[in-house]
C-alpha cells in the first residue's frame, strides 16, 4: 500500500506550492510514480505541477448523483452506477512521466452524496495498491480525512506561515488529527515564508505551547510570486532557489 502523505494549513499559506516541491522532489529520487491528489476545493496543484485538469472528481460525483432525475441520463442503458462511475474516475487520472495525478474539485448541488463519496473513497483505496507514494493536497480542515474519504494517513506536513494564528491554526488541525484516530506515524510541521528563513521568539514560544514538530522553515522567496504572476509552474524553480533546497533539507529528516 501507500505511504500516504497529507499536507494542509489554513489558507493562504503556501500549502500548495510547498505540495507540489514535495511531489517534484520525491520524483527526482525515484520514489515514484506518485499520486498525487488535490483535494483542496480551490483546486490548483496541478497549476503548480505543469498539468491540464479536463475533469474533477467533483464534477463526475455532481453528475452521476443527477442521473437518475435527469431527463436524458448520462449512463448508458445496463451498466450501473458503480461501473459508470469507475470508468468515469479512470479517465479523470491525469498522468504524467513521473506522478499521476486526481483534482477532486468541489460539489455545487445539495443533497446526499454518501453513495458517490463511498465510490470516491474506494476508487482511492484501490489506486492505492499501485503506487509507493500519494502526497494529498488538503482544504485547512481536512474535510477529506473526517470524512473517512481517505483510505489511510502514515505521515501529516502542517504548513504554516510566520504568525502566531497560523501556528495555532495548524495546532488545531493537528487535535483534528488525533481525534480522528488517524495514527500517522509523524506530524510535523513546516513554516513558510520566513524572512530570511528565521523564526521571531513569538513563533517559537506559540510551535512550542501547540506541541508541534518543527520540520523546518522555507524562507520568502520573490521569485516564488514572479513564477506565480507569470503563470509558471513552481516546480520550473531553478535547483538553487532558496525554497527548492529548504524543501529538500525538510523531506530528508521525513525518512520518506
Amino acid at each position: 500500500m501507500s505511504h500516504v502523505i497529507a499536507v494542509a494549513g489554513k489558507g493562504g499559506v503556501g500549502k500548495t506550492t510547498l505540495c507540489g516541491l514535495l511531489i517534484q522532489y520525491l520524483c527526482e529520487q525515484k520514489k515514484g510514480p506518485i499520486l498525487a491528489v488535490d483535494a483542496d476545493a480551490n483546486s490548483n496543484l496541478n497549476e503548480v505541477l505543469g498539468v491540464e485538469v479536463e475533469a474533477t472528481l467533483g464534477d463526475i460525483r455532481e453528475e452521476i448523483a443527477r442521473a437518475e432525475t435527469a431527463k436524458e441520463n448520462p449512463i448508458p442503458a445496463g451498466v450501473s452506477k458503480a461501473d459508470y462511475a469507475e470508468f468515469k474516475f479512470n479517465s479523470a487520472l491525469i498522468e504524467d512521466d513521473d506522478f499521476d495525478m486526481l483534482v477532486m474539485g468541489r460539489t455545487q448541488g445539495k443533497g446526499c452524496y454518501c453513495f458517490v463519496n463511498g465510490l470516491l473513497q474506494a476508487q482511492l483505496a484501490k489506486l492505492q495498491n499501485n503506487y509507493p507514494y500519494m502526497v494529498v493536497d488538503n482544504e485547512a480542515g481536512m474535510e477529506h480525512i473526517s470524512r473517512g474519504v481517505l483510505p489511510s494517513m502514515q505521515t501529516a506536513i502542517l504548513v504554516s506561515d510566520c504568525s502566531r494564528r497560523g501556528i495555532q491554526a495548524v495546532g488545531r488541525i493537528k487535535k483534528l488529527i488525533e481525534e480522528c484516530d488517524m495514527h500517522p506515524q509523524q506530524i510535523g510541521l513546516i513554516v513558510n515564508r520566513a524572512p530570511n528563513g528565521v523564526l521571531n521568539e513569538g513563533t517559537k514560544e506559540e510551535i512550542e505551547i501547540q506541541g508541534l514538530n518543527l520540520l523546518g522553515v522555507v524562507p520568502q522567496d520573490e521569485l516564488v510570486y514572479e513564477y506565480d504572476c507569470e503563470g509558471r509552474p513552481t516546480v520550473e524553480l531553478p535547483e538553487n532557489s532558496p525554497v527548492r533546497k529548504a524543501m529538500s533539507e525538510i523531506v530528508k529528516k521525513l525518512n520518506i
